[in-house]
């Protein structure tokens, strides 16, 4: 398994299996154009075989602040630390811009509490609801767990 910067190459394998994630409520779905928009945020792990094993985007979102998301690994392959190593990759991408605050929102809040993120209020990510959440389509209910990593605690 190898973990790397998205590519061109990869974007419709990524729009396959985070829509397929979305299929099964556990992240919210990306257009292709989004995909296309963002695709600097991405990094992926493939496999052995050359193949998508899994996809996370790290998105910047204001002054020391950022968001993981769009976090998916192929069911095959879940429960093998692939998506720990995604989010690692994220984290030191965060560090590398000098961003110490990445929060995520997420149905999955336990396996983030494990990589160290704390449960906090939406509340307190006022740029990413008027930002973002506004044009989704459960605003203003919002039914994801807020969550945020601070580097150095």
């Amino acid at each position: 398994m190898m973990i790397r910067a998205a590519r061109m190459a990869d974007v419709k394998d990524i729009h396959a299996l985070i829509n397929s994630s979305a299929g099964e409520g556990v992240l919210l779905a990306r257009s292709l154009s989004s995909l296309y928009d963002k695709l600097r945020d991405f990094v992926v792990c493939i496999d052995d075989d050359n193949a998508l094993a899994g996809v996370c985007a790290l998105q910047i979102t204001w002054e020391n602040l950022a968001e993981i998301r769009s976090l998916a690994v192929r069911r095959d392959l879940q429960g093998r630390g692939i998506g720990s190593q995604l989010v690692r990759a994220c984290l030191a991408d965060a560090d590398g811009f000098g961003i110490e605050r990445i929060f995520t929102l997420t149905y999955q809040p336990g396996f983030f509490r494990k990589l160290g993120f704390q449960d906090i209020d939406k509340r307190e990510l006022p740029h990413k609801v008027w930002s973002d959440c506004i044009h989704c389509h459960k605003f203003p209910d919002c039914d994801e767990d807020a969550l945020m990593f601070v580097s150095g605690q």
